[in-house]
């Protein structure tokens, strides 16, 4: 704890709300705001429970501080009490008195002690008021051998109807003591309200018999009560006549043996409501904050909560909402809910009604009857309801007798177990048989009533859920009577049962519908026996009947007419008992909370619940495991090929699986989802200033679709605009006649093709519109059919939900709009990973949400034998995941006091730098762990744990040293990667790859992880070899040319990243350039030359070619001057037979020359001079031979004979020409005439040193690094000797080919020639518009710096 944590608050948060000292931990009550520094002097924080809740609701960051009334030195609450307040079952003598029974004391016989022939043992204290309970503890009886190993809790308000302390859903059974004067003390882990506590002990010691000394903890506890008779209601009147509130706070708490009635209610003109009503005793919580008057938007939401609330116990309620944002709280459980549709303020008229329905909601209540029982604590947004009825300041003209105490219930339950027996007497002889009781069961089946008759016996039981009675009278001949009613009786809910057997008849009648009562004929007299067995077991006769025991609980016994005096029997006067529960109801509802996810149904019997997954898409115990992987690229990587499927992208989370399209043929998957839009889908409107709206819809919902484009490397959506006299942007400068709305459902004025923020249609950016003048094809308004298509490409914007047209109401106006589906490629969270290099290393990630059940998956590779991969912190609720011994993993947790382990063995070793998966899962029903999908181990596991993890370890042990990545805890996803950026010892993504090889990778070439290295992929450079380093290049004889043709046409949207494999260099199309990039190599002895030629369909041209003099010489032509911009290099000549190296950049106007090693030097074009290299249309290399206007220096003075000599290295942007011409595997716009003899023209291979052999995750190995594939290293030569060997060996054979070449010469005296296919182009920027949306890897990002996805 901080050492002022409220002036701390004050810091950070400014003011805040604050619950006041009169509030338990389990109630909410509204405060006005207060100065935090005001804390110091109110609260002293060493004295109180002090807990910080932040809530995030909405927009809105709620703040409370929750300090429990008790200081940490609780009150005494028995010690105090006088003798007589403490009372028991029996007692064994008179010094062995339940006033003896205070903790420490040696009064008496230093403890109570029940008698030994006590079957119901009981000591009860009367604590004189209600009191707030917080803690127990227990001693043996002073001196003797005589203590309680184990006892139950139960507490009351009257002395009757005793309900059982409760924990983790079950009556809890407390661990007592071991010897006679040890204090054993148990923490509650929920506060109860009570004034009489009873202690029922369990076990008693081995050696002498029951003794028990106590004391209770905890303090006073005051609040109004007020009694519903079903008649009255509280209408609280507002201060204002409306009331328009973005947030609500409402608690109470209430007490009713009634299963219906509304507790509160208030509603608005506008259809905003709020109610709260029981319904079959679970209480039903609705909520409108309003539906617009078309009904498209509906705000009523409805949730329900709890279970068997009519047990007359008090039950707490709390209702916190914050816009759209509810927090349902009952009895401790809190159901967390958004209402639906898009309004956020619950608008409520005059008044809020208590204890029913206002006379104006009567007429359309549907007959909801007003509630019957006792509130207390009754609060709204601040006000106490309750004090204020007190002070006569709320309406309540509708009581007759409105009192403020709560009357006692005349209910006197009986619990029964499987082992339960209970003997009532009746008359004997009579020729009337007349029994009736209420009951509560889960079981469909059991026995509920037994008696014997003069002559055979009368079975009354369930049966399926039904009621039936058997009935066999022996006498003179065998008579078998069955009679059977109801349905479903196993439900929970209170039922009535009566059976009637008089004269020649029996009726029986289920839950008082007299319409339904059976009847049927006796024909024999029927005489009673005079006993009564309730609860199906019989221990120590030999009956009629097998055993079928009742589990549940029974209440208003009547025998022959007569109520059933069972505080007699309890007393011991009449009837016997063994293994009952008197005056109580201990039911439990397993299914509340309902731990079956997913919208799985939930059963139960009396010991445990069933979830029935089936439709949900999910499996396990509690239907938590997602039957699907979480994206396309998780079927990928399990050999799946393109087609559809269902993902799951939150694994266990909210979102439900869905299905989408999975394209698997380029090296990263798309996913694609489909809208209803059809293509070509036809717009029109009546009138010219009309327009038509399109609502796109998906066949996913919204949060579906965001999980898919969140986790994206990139997504896009193509987007069309057909249109004969239907003007699209209105372009340049004037208001949109269309527009479209993505995601945020803002606004959109760009088209496909362009991006954020630039008015323009694809042809604008590219600048080739059917008028120039405007920036659309459509926006010409011509008649002859035009379209304006392309990619949308900023993924925050999309998908697109509805397009706006407009003018396509004029004569002959027509418009065609195609909105094609949503498309991502890559999953981002899939390769989230980290690499830890130092045993010690871990990543710590706190604030984990505890869930009834806890799923934990993620990959793993490695290369050491053992390692801790998951673990949580701190001493309780202990979870460890393990590698052990290379071959196995193990999973343990703590349940309770117990460690449980869970170990899966692999046959095959799992330290082999391969990828592996580790699933483990814990919940209420079991525990499972599975890995890589196969081997799995379940155990059984009662409880549930809430874990703050730390990947790797972090308490000493040996930790891992290997890559981890996908770390998803309950459906989330852990962003290993950012983690990692601030932690010592750990490393973004999967280190020894190419994180730390790529660098190896040269010349553009690109790294490609493997599993057991890397390679380099050098399909973008014009280098080759093991690490792009080797020279590609071809001799020139004189004629020989070499042409690359650009594209003349773009790639179609539809095939852009379909049916495309990736093997291959992408394919330019023709474009306007505002930057290029030429690199080349040569040597040469001869000149004039043209060494490189770039052609376009205008008159722009670049070459570079050596004058006579041999001196180099770079001329531009862009247009707008009258004679080409030269660059001369005249300090040297270039044509020595030495190789040289040159590289030409430019962007816009400026120019920067690099050769050979001498200083770069920049030039800039003349303002007349254009900016653009418009429409380039090819690349010669050696020679020109080209058709249409070519500059007629170039051809007179450089172009004959042509360049002899060597070319290596040539580059244009992301294009090697040469290479292309030389690698006949690929296909490439190329073509070559003459002779092309393959050479590295002299030039010095580039070397790579070789690379560290040691294990990269071992323990004394300098930082985390993968080696290179052995293989691919020894095969490559890289190293010195290798080197020098090809050195002498290329002399040679450049010795022989330069024979070869001089023979053929004289040969052959024509030119030889070859072609190979052209291929699709890729796309290229144009101008700087386009610059930004086609060529920039990170658009989304330079588009709004401050737009950022951030993944927990």
């Amino acid at each position: 704890m901080v050492e002022d944590p409220f002036s701390y608050i004050w810091d950070v948060f400014g003011n805040v709300t604050y619950r006041p000292s009169d509030v338990d931990s389990e109630s909410v009550k509204l405060c006005t705001k207060v100065n935090v520094n005001d804390f110091g002097s109110k609260f002293n924080p060493a004295f109180y429970y002090v807990n910080f809740l932040l809530s995030y609701l909405g927009n809105g960051l709620v703040l409370y501080i929750i300090y429990k009334y008790e200081k940490l030195n609780t009150d005494s609450l028995a010690t105090p009490l006088p003798y007589s307040s403490f009372t028991s079952s029996s007692v064994y003598g008179r010094d062995y008195g339940a006033g003896y029974a205070k903790l420490n004391r040696k009064q008496g016989a230093g403890g109570w002690s029940p008698s030994d022939s006590d079957r119901y043992r009981w000591l009860q204290v009367d604590l004189g008021a209600r009191k707030q309970l917080v803690a127990i503890a227990t001693q043996g009886r002073y001196g003797s051998s005589d203590w309680t190993g184990k006892y139950q809790l139960l507490y009351s308000d009257t002395q009757s109807n005793w309900r059982p302390y409760q924990q983790d859903g079950n009556v809890w059974t407390f661990e007592g003591n071991l010897n006679s004067d040890g204090v054993i003390r148990h923490q509650l882990q929920h506060t109860i309200l009570a004034r009489y506590v009873r202690f029922v002990p369990l076990d008693k010691s081995k050696e002498g018999r029951v003794g028990l000394r106590l004391e209770l903890y905890g303090c006073s506890y005051w609040a109004d009560v007020i009694a519903f008779d079903g008649h009255g209601i509280l209408s609280y009147r507002f201060r204002s006549k409306k009331m328009k509130l973005v947030k609500d706070v409402i608690a109470l708490k209430f007490r009713t043996t009634a299963g219906d009635g509304v507790l509160l209610y208030g509603e608005g003109q506008q259809g905003d409501y709020v109610s709260l009503e029981l319904r079959r005793a679970r209480l039903q919580l609705s909520m409108n904050l309003g539906s617009n008057q078309y009904g498209s938007i509906q705000g009523h939401t409805s949730v329900t909560s709890g279970s068997l609330l009519d047990d007359d116990h008090w039950h707490s309620v709390v209702i916190e909402r914050y816009r759209r944002n509810v927090n349902f709280t009952l009895d401790h459980h809190v159901h967390r809910f958004r209402t639906n549709g898009e309004f956020a303020h619950l608008d409520l008229d005059y008044e809020m009604s208590f204890g029913g329905l206002p006379l104006s909601a009567k007429s359309s209540s549907g007959g909801r009857g007003n509630f019957v029982g006792c509130m207390e604590g009754i609060t709204y947004n601040g006000d106490n309801i309750t004090h204020l009825v007190r002070r006569g300041k709320v309406d309540a003209s509708s009581f007759r007798n409105l009192t403020f105490s709560c009357a006692e219930s005349n209910t006197f339950p009986v619990f029964f177990n499987s082992t339960s027996f209970l003997r009532l007497p009746g008359q004997t002889d009579s020729d009337t048989l007349s029994v009736s009781l209420s009951f509560r069961t889960w079981n469909p089946n059991g026995l509920l009533m037994f008696t014997v008759l003069a002559d055979g016996w009368v079975e009354v039981g369930l049966t399926e859920g039904k009621i039936a009675v058997y009935m066999n009278v022996t006498q003179k001949k065998n008579t078998h009577i069955d009679i059977s009613s109801g349905s479903g009786l196993n439900d929970g809910q209170w039922h009535s049962v009566h059976l009637n057997a008089l004269e020649n008849y029996a009726m029986l009648t289920v839950d008082g519908d007299e319409a339904s009562t059976v009847r049927t004929a006796i024909p024999v007299q029927i005489m009673t026996g005079g006993t009564y067995d309730f609860g199906g077991y019989f221990p120590h006769t030999t009956t009629h009947t097998l055993q079928r025991p009742f589990q549940g609980c029974m209440r208003l016994i009547h025998i022959d007419d007569h109520p059933a005096d069972l505080k007699a029997v309890e007393r011991g006067l009449i009837g016997t008992f063994e293994n009952v529960s008197l005056d109580m109801c201990a039911i439990v509802d397993r299914c509340v909370p309902n731990h079956c996810e997913h919208g799985s149904r939930c059963s139960q019997t009396w010991k445990t619940f069933t979830c029935n997954c089936s439709g949900t898409g999910y499996v396990g115990a509690t239907c938590h495991t997602s039957m699907f992987q979480q994206s396309c690229e998780d079927y990928k990587h399990q050999g799946k090929s393109t087609g559809t499927y269902w993902i799951d992208p939150d694994g266990s989370g909210p979102i439900e699986p869905f299905r989408v399209v999975c394209d698997m043929t380029e090296e990263k998957v798309w996913t694609t989802v489909k809208n209803n839009l059809a293509p070509q889908t036809s717009v029109m409107t009546a009138n010219p200033e009309d327009k038509a709206v399109l609502q796109i819809t998906y066949n996913v919902t919204d949060e579906q679709l965001f999980s898919v484009t969140s986790s994206a490397e990139k997504c896009q959506q193509y987007l069309a605009y057909a249109c004969r006299m239907s003007r699209l942007l209105n372009t340049p400068g004037s208001e949109p006649f269309t527009w479209w709305s993505g995601r945020a459902n803002e606004r959109h004025f760009y088209w496909g093709g362009s991006g954020p923020g630039i008015q323009k249609c694809a042809c604008g950016i590219e600048r080739n519109c059917t008028n120039p003048k405007h920036y659309c094809n459509c926006d010409a308004d011509q008649r002859a059919w035009k379209e304006d298509a392309g990619l949308l490409v900023y993924k925050d914007h999309l998908p697109v939900r509805q397009v706006v047209v407009g003018d396509t109401g004029r004569a002959g106006s027509e418009a065609k709009l195609t909105v094609g589906p949503l498309r991502c490629q890559g999953d981002r969270k899939y390769w989230n990973g980290a690499s830890f290099t130092s045993p010690a290393s871990s990543l710590h990630f706190s604030g984990i949400r505890g869930e009834t059940s806890t799923d934990i998956s993620f990959y793993f590779k490695t290369s050491s034998t053992h390692g801790v991969f998951l673990e949580s912190s701190g001493t309780s609720d202990f979870l460890h995941i393990e590698l052990r011994g290379g071959s196995s993993v193990s999973f343990s947790f703590d349940v309770g006091t117990k460690r449980m382990e869970l170990s899966v063995h692999s046959a095959l070793p799992l330290n082999d730098d391969r990828w592996h998966r580790v699933e483990a899962q814990k919940n209420v029903k079991e525990a499972v762990l599975h890995l890589d999908g196969e081997r799995r181990e379940v155990k059984l596991a009662p409880s549930c744990h809430r874990p703050s993890l730390s990947p790797g370890a972090s308490g000493g042990q040996r930790g891992f040293l290997g890559c981890m990545r996908a770390l998803k805890i309950n459906g989330l996803t852990f962003d290993l990667e950012e983690k990692a950026k601030v932690t010592p010892g750990v490393h973004p993504g999967c280190r020894g790859h190419c994180s730390s090889y790529g660098t190896h990778c040269k010349n553009g070439g690109t790294c490609v992880e493997q599993y057991d290295g890397y390679s380099c992929d050098c399909s973008l450079s014009a280098f080759d070899g093991a690490f792009c380093t080797e020279d590609v290049g071809a001799y020139f004889e004189s004629g020989t040319l070499v042409r690359y043709d650009f594209s003349p046409e773009a790639t179609p949207p539809s095939a852009v990243g379909e049916g495309r494999s990736s093997a291959g260099p992408p394919v330019p199309v023709e474009a306007n350039l505002t930057r290029e990039e030429l690199i080349f190599s040569f040597s040469t002895s001869s000149a004039p030359s043209i060494l490189v030629y770039i052609s376009s369909r205008t008159q722009d041209y670049l070459a570079a070619v050596l004058r006579h003099n041999g001196t180099l010489q770079i001329r531009y032509r862009l247009g707008g001057l009258a004679q080409p911009f030269t660059i001369d290099i005249d300090h040297r000549n270039m044509a020595n037979g030495q190789p040289h190296t040159v590289n030409i950049s430019r962007h816009l106007r400026e120019i920067r020359l690099q050769l050979d090693h001498y200083p770069a030097s920049t030039h800039v074009l003349p303002e007349a001079s254009d900016a653009e290299f418009n429409l380039i249309k090819s690349l010669f290399l050696g020679k020109v031979f080209e058709t249409g206007r070519i500059d007629p220096i170039l051809i007179e003075r450089y172009n004959t004979p042509g360049f002899v000599g060597c070319l290596s290295r040539v580059q244009l942007n992301g294009v090697a020409p040469l290479k292309a011409a030389l690698r006949s595997g690929q296909a490439a716009p190329v073509s070559t005439h003459g002779i092309l003899v393959p050479s590295n023209c002299g030039a010095s291979p580039l070397t790579v040193s070789p690379l560290a052999a040691d294990d990269p995750w071992h323990v004394e190995s300098d930082g985390a690094v993968f080696p290179f594939s052995e293989e691919s290293s020894g095969g490559d030569g890289v190293n010195r000797n290798s080197a020098v060997i090809g050195g002498i060996v290329a002399i040679v054979i450049f010795a022989v080919l330069c024979i070869l070449v001089f023979v053929i010469r004289h040969v052959f005296q024509h030119k030889g020639s070859y072609h190979t296919n052209e291929a699709k182009g890729a796309e290229s920027a144009d101008c700087a518009d386009a610059a930004i949306i086609v060529n920039d890897p990170a658009f989304t990002e330079t588009i709004d710096e401050s737009k950022k996805e951030w993944f927990i």
